[in-house]
This record gives C-alpha cells, structure tokens and sequence, in this order.
C-alpha cells in the first residue's frame, strides 16, 4: 500500500494521564506537539511546544472541565499561529466516552471513534462478542459470584490494573454497568501492540507485561518488556481475536490487546482502543514512518504499514512508585535528570504521595531476563538514592 503524506497533520494535540509518550513519538515524527496530560513532565514539555494540565497528579484522573477548556483554546487559538488539526486521546480515556465524544465536538478527535470505545468498554458488549464467537476468555459475571474465592472484581472503565482487586463477599454499594468479576486465571500477563484501520490490523509485536500488588490491589500496571517471541500458534490466534475485535468495534490506530497466557492456553482480557505504554518498546527501522504517522495514517486514510523485517533489541519500561510521601528538592530532580534510561522525569518541588508514580525507567537487551534484570538493578539503585535525597 503506497504511503499517503500526512501534510495537513502539522500540529496536533495529545491528551492523556501521561502524554510524554505520544508527545516524544509525535516529535520525533516531525509534528509540531501540544501535550495535556496530570503531570508536565521535563521530557514531556521538552518533546512539546506548549503543555497543559487536564488534572492533579496524585488523582491519576483526567479533569473534564480542563480537558475541554484545554481543546477550545486549541481549537480557537491555534498554537504557534498554526492551527491544530486533531487530538489523539491516550491512557485515562479509555474509560470516559462521554468525555471523548464532548472533546470530538470541540476538536477532531484522531482515533477510535466514542461510540465504539463504549461499546467495547461495555462488559456484557465486549464479553458478549468473545462468547458469541467462541473466543477464549476467563469466565465472566456481571454480577456477584456466590463463593468469591478465586474471582477478581473489575471496572470496565479503569485502566493501569488500579481498578483490579479480589471479589469480596458482599458488595455493599450498587454496581455500574461497566462492573463485572472475572475468574483469575493462572499465567503470564500478555499484551499485543498493533495498529488497526477499521478492518485490519498490523501487529507489531507481543509484550510480557510487569503487575505488582499494592495494597488491596493486587494487579497494577508496572511495565512492560517486548517485543518477545511466542510460539506461532498463539501469535496467529492472538491476530485473528485483534483483527475480529477490529472489525467489530471499528478500532482505529495504536491500540492493544491484553491477554493471559498460560502454557498453550490464552485469555482476553480487554483492549485498549488508544495508543498504549507499549509503543514506546517498538523502533522503527531507517526510512519507515514512526508510530504517530502510522496512527494517523491508519485513522485518517485507512492505511496500515508495509514493515520491512527488522530486528531490534528487546526493550523494556518499568514505572516507580514513590516508596513514600516526599518532595523533590533541587538536588533529588538533578539526580533524576541525569539517571541513565529515564522518562516521565518529574520536576523540582514536584510532591508525592506514597505509591504515585515517581518516573519510567527503560532497558534494552538481547534477551526479556537480560531486560528485566536490568529494570530491577535500576529501580533498586534509584529507590535508595531517593530515600537518601528526597
């Protein structure tokens, strides 16, 4: 398929909890970027021309007044005396189709469309497609299991695993419509990384992905490590699920697919119809377009990339939480600043509570133990460097 130039794209907004990968990727692909996310991150401002907050950071929700005011100054103001032609919705709308439709109205809105991200966030909807198509996944309920052992509780609505704990054994506040249990399943938390246009997808790789317990939450997000190899069979099948839900829901651009694998077995979890945490772990080959040109491509014109073979070492993310409540003093963000594979960098006077996300750091090798040793060693390093400046 003959790349169409994406010349009309010159300056387009990014809008998530955390936008600094959109805003790097959309840099990096020669856009002029406006990034709204919670945090204004050093590198996040760095990748972009103007920032604004769309929310308080320890909240990890996005605000909808902000998020609105932020896209008519945009859509009325324009940036650097160039209109903004679009805004790409990341990690934090997957849940708020409402808000994506209101924000679609102000500015156009380059992605999968809001009706179908409620659709797709609708349990009975999605689980209802898997099931009518013979598609593995762990038993759902959409309402309380009798013996609560072994079943998780989940908000169709959430994302980063926040929204994730174990059944209790009463529920005492109604449920919505986008709560629902789920049986646990043992194995491996998986994602696949792909761009759809509606119809078809290109995947670009598969993911180990990194979950930890905090608290009474027992699956949160922490990273993820790709792209890794998994045995033929799973791929194809992981494929044709990305490619049915595709075409069902109309997914448009950078999205993923999580999923359980458990020896040969695999579960589907859910998608996320938006670019996700992933993207960052895939390079792009010289002369190939990058990510946020292949999403517009995809949203725009329907087109998916023609990807030459090419080999890239693994790479991996890792977030860190703060170990406690603390502030950055001038000293700890220097520190920060200068720590080799850094992202999200938080600046100086930036406060913290116990758990917030703190920043991302990266790895690269030959092999995911290589890559995941490597986070480890320097998440170890950077959480005692932390309880002894900040």
């Amino acid at each position: 398929m003959t790349a169409t130039p994406v010349r009309e794209m010159q300056t387009i907004a990014v809008a998530a909890i955390s936008a600094r990968a959109m805003a790097e990727a959309a840099a990096n692909d020669g856009f002029n970027v406006v990034a709204l996310d919670l945090f204004g991150d050093v590198d996040t401002r760095r990748a972009a021309s103007r920032w604004e907050p769309i929310g308080t950071p320890g909240s990890l929700h996005i605000d909808t007044a902000s998020t609105l005011a932020a896209l008519r100054r945009l859509a009325e103001e324009g940036e650097g005396g160039q209109p903004v032609a679009g805004w790409i919705a990341g990690s934090g709308f997957e849940g708020e189709p409402g808000l994506l439709e209101q924000g679609a109205a102000v500015l156009p809105l380059i992605g999968t469309a809001p009706s179908a991200v409620r659709r797709l966030r609708d349990p009975a909807s999605f689980f209802g497609f898997l099931r009518t198509r013979v598609m593995p996944y762990p038993q759902v309920l959409l309402e309380p299991p009798e013996d609560p052992a072994g079943w998780l509780m989940k908000d169709a609505h959430g994302c980063g695993g926040w929204h994730v704990r174990h059944a209790p054994w009463s529920v005492e506040e109604p449920l919505s419509s986008h709560d629902y249990f789920q049986r646990e399943m043992p194995g491996q938390p998986m994602s696949a990384t792909f761009i759809a246009n509606g119809s078809d997808v290109h995947v670009l790789g598969f993911n180990e992905m990194t979950v930890r317990p905090f608290g009474a939450r027992p699956f949160v997000f922490c990273g993820a490590i790709g792209p890794v190899r998994v045995p033929e069979n799973i791929a194809t099948r992981v494929i044709e699920i990305a490619r049915a839900l595709t075409a069902e829901f109309e997914l448009r651009g950078l999205c993923s697919l999580d999923f359980m694998r458990d020896g040969e077995a695999i579960g589907v979890l859910e998608v996320n119809p938006r670019p996700p945490a992933s993207m960052s772990l895939y390079r792009r080959p010289p002369g190939v377009p990058g990510l946020m040109q292949a999403h517009l491509r995809a949203c725009l014109h329907g087109e998916l990339p023609a990807m030459p073979p090419h080999r890239q070492d693994i790479e991996g993310i890792e977030i860190v939480f703060a170990p406690r409540p603390m502030q950055l003093d001038e000293a700890a963000a220097r520190e920060l600043v200068e720590w080799p594979g850094i992202r999200d960098i938080p600046g100086a006077g930036q406060r913290f509570d116990i758990d917030d996300p703190l920043c991302t750091l990266t790895a690269s090798g030959a092999t995911a133990d290589e890559v995941r040793s490597r986070l480890g060693e320097s998440r170890e390093r950077l959480l005692h460097l932390m309880e002894t400046l900040a």
